[in-house]
C-alpha cells in the first residue's frame, strides 16, 4: 500500500520555509525595479538591502561582501571562471570528488584542471594538495585552487582549517563551494581564508532560482555578468528582489528549525536501523555533515530500489540531482576507491528541517520490504 509521501532528498532542495514563502508572496505584491530611485524601487531595494544582511549574518561575512546570483551554480562559475580571469591563473586546482558544477566551470576555463584525489574516508587528501601547490610555486605558476566543504553526495565535511592554512599564506586563489555546508555548520567567511565562497537558496528552504558568491574586497573584479552595474558592478541584471528576500528570509529562520530537527539522531536512528537488518549495509563516508546518510545494500541496484521507493511513496536519492534526472555511476564514490558493483548500489538519505522519526522508521519499514522481496527473488532463482 502507498504510503503519503515522504519527502528525503533535502541535499537536492529543502521543502520551502513557511517565512521564505511569505517573505516571497508579500514581495511578489511590489511593483518596480530594486535600481529605480522612486518609492517603488526603494520599496524593493530596502528588501534586497535586508536580505543582504540576513545572509551575511548566515555566513559570517561582511554584508558587502554578498552578491546575489541566480543560483549556487552561478556563484560557483563566477568564482572560477571569473576568478581564473581575474587572477591571471595558470592552472585550476580541484578534488575528484567536486560537485558537476565545479567540474564544469574549471574545464571552461580552457586552462589546464588538475585533480587532487580523496582518502577513502571520503576527504580531500592534503598531502596531495602541499605536493600541487609546491609544484605550482616552483614553476612560478598562479593556482585557482576549488574545492567544497561538504560533499553533496556522502556529506564527508571536508578538513576547511587545514585546507585554509595551507593555501590561504600562498599567493594562490581559494574558492570553497559552501552549498552543503551552509546552515549547517559555523561559517566565518570574513575572519577565514577563502577568497570567494558560493552558497544556494534552496538547501536551506528558500525557493531555487537564487545563490550568492561571497568574495572579499580584491575578489570584487571577479565578475561574469557585466551588466548594468547591479550588485556593486560585481553581478549584472535586475534582481530578483522576491526570490532574494525569500533568500534572506530562510537564512534567519532555517539555522534554529534545522537544529531543532536533530538531523544527526535520525540519521543515527537510520544507520541503527539499516544495521538491524542483517544486510551487510555499508555506509560511505566518516565526519559527515548530520544531515546526510550514503549506503548500499551489496546486490540492491540503487535504481530498482529508488523506484520501489518512490511507489512506495518515500523519496531518495541515488547522489547529485543535478544530472538531468539519471542514475549514473558517482564519480565520488569512484574516487573513494569504491568498487563498481557497490557504488551501483549507493543511497542517498538527506534530512531537514522538518524531519521527523516517523518518517525514518517509515523508510526502515519499506526497506526491509524491499528486501525481503529481493531474498525471495533470489531464493527462487537458486
Amino acid at each position: 500500500m502507498k504510503q503519503s509521501a515522504i519527502y528525503l532528498d533535502h541535499a537536492a532542495a529543502a521543502p520551502l520555509l513557511p517565512a521564505a514563502r511569505d517573505a516571497l508572496v508579500a514581495a511578489l505584491e511590489l511593483a518596480g525595479n530594486p535600481s529605480s530611485v522612486h518609492g517603488h524601487g526603494r520599496k524593493l531595494r530596502n528588501l534586497i538591502e535586508a536580505a543582504r544582511d540576513q545572509v551575511a549574518r548566515l555566513a559570517g561575512a561582511e554584508r558587502r561582501q554578498v552578491v546575489f546570483t541566480g543560483s549556487a551554480t552561478e556563484a560557483i562559475t563566477q568564482a572560477i571562471v571569473g576568478g581564473a580571469r581575474a587572477f591571471a591563473a595558470s592552472a585550476v586546482l580541484v578534488s575528484a570528488g567536486e560537485h558537476t558544477a565545479v567540474l564544469k566551470a574549471a574545464a571552461s576555463t580552457g586552462l589546464p584542471v588538475r585533480a587532487i584525489g580523496l582518502r577513502p574516508d571520503g576527504q580531500i587528501d592534503l598531502d596531495q594538495l602541499a605536493a600541487q601547490l609546491a609544484q605550482a610555486d616552483a614553476a612560478n605558476e598562479t593556482l585557482l585552487v576549488a574545492l567544497h566543504w561538504v560533499n553533496n553526495e556522502t556529506g564527508v565535511v571536508q578538513p576547511v582549517s587545514r585546507i585554509n592554512a595551507l593555501v590561504g599564506p600562498t599567493r594562490h586563489t581559494l574558492f570553497i563551494d559552501a552549498a552543503q555546508a551552509f546552515g549547517k555548520l559555523p561559517l566565518d567567511f570574513a575572519a577565514s581564508a577563502p577568497d570567494m565562497m558560493a552558497v544556494g537558496g534552496h538547501k536551506i528552504g528558500a525557493p531555487a532560482g537564487v545563490g550568492a558568491l561571497l568574495v572579499k574586497s580584491h575578489a570584487d573584479e571577479v565578475r561574469l555578468i557585466p551588466g548594468g552595474g547591479q550588485e556593486q558592478g560585481r553581478r549584472g541584471g535586475t534582481e530578483a528582489a522576491a526570490l532574494i528576500a525569500a533568500f534572506g528570509a530562510a537564512a534567519s529562520a532555517f539555522p534554529e528549525l534545522y537544529a531543532a530537527a536533530d538531523t544527526s539522531a535520525l540519521v543515527s536512528r537510520l544507520e541503527n536501523g539499516l544495521n538491524r537488518l542483517g544486510a551487510g549495509v555499508v555506509v560511505f563516508g566518516a565526519d559527515r555533515v548530520g544531515s546526510i546518510t550514503n549506503f548500499a545494500i551489496p546486490g540492491m541496484a540503487s535504481a530498482t530500489t529508488m523506484m520501489a521507493l518512490d511507489l512506495m511513496g518515500l523519496s531518495v536519492s541515488s547522489g547529485s540531482a543535478c544530472s538531468s534526472g539519471k542514475v549514473s555511476s558517482s564519480h565520488v564514490l569512484t574516487a573513494m576507491g569504491v568498487a563498481p558493483e557497490l557504488a551501483s548500489c549507493a543511497l542517498r538519505v538527506s534530512l531537514g528541517w522538518n524531519s521527523s522519526a516517523a518518517e525514518v522508521d517509515a523508510l526502515l519499514g519499506a526497506i526491509e520490504t524491499i528486501l525481503q522481496r529481493h531474498r525471495a527473488k533470489q531464493e527462487h532463482a537458486a
